[in-house]
C-alpha cells in the first residue's frame, strides 16, 4: 500500500512542471502494477487550503476529482491520529505537523510507502519516500 501526498493530484492538474510528468508516469506506473494507493483525510484539507490560500477555488473540485481518481480509499483522521501526530512534532520538532498526520495514518494502517516530492519525510526511518 502506498499513501499518495496532496502535492500528487496538485501537479497533475497543474501547469507543466518537470513534477506533473513526474506524477503522471509514478502514478500510471503503479497503477498498471496493480498497487493499492491511498491517502487520507489530511490530504483533502491541504488541496482545500492551498487552493482557497490563493483564490483558485475553481480547482478544488478538480484536484479533489484527481485524488478520487487514483486512490482506492481516503483512511480518515481521528483522535488516535491526531494524538500519534503530536507525539511526532513533539520528538521530531523540525517535522511538519501536516506530515506527522501522513506519518501517524501511515502507522495505523502498516504503510510504510508515501509518494511525494516532500523530502521532510526522508528523515524517518521506516519510510521509503517514492517521487
Amino acid at each position: 500500500m502506498i499513501l499518495v501526498d496532496s502535492n500528487i493530484p496538485m501537479y497533475l492538474i497543474g501547469v507543466d512542471h518537470t513534477h506533473k510528468f513526474d506524477s503522471q508516469r509514478l502514478i500510471e506506473k503503479f497503477l498498471s502494477e496493480r498497487q493499492r494507493l491511498v491517502s487520507d483525510a489530511e490530504v483533502l484539507q491541504e488541496m482545500l487550503h492551498r487552493y482557497t490560500s490563493i483564490r483558485r477555488h475553481r480547482f478544488i473540485q478538480q484536484a479533489f476529482d484527481a485524488l478520487y481518481g487514483i486512490v482506492d480509499e481516503v483512511l480518515p483522521v481521528d483522535k488516535e491520529v491526531m494524538e500519534r501526530a503530536k507525539q511526532i512534532v513533539l520528538a521530531h520538532t523540525e517535522a511538519s505537523a501536516r506530515d506527522a498526520v501522513h506519518l501517524a495514518v501511515m502507522e495505523q494502517n502498516g504503510i510504510d510507502r508515501i509518494l511525494s516530492f516532500d523530502s521532510g519525510f526522508d528523515q524517518f526511518p521506516g519510510i521509503t519516500r517514492l517521487f
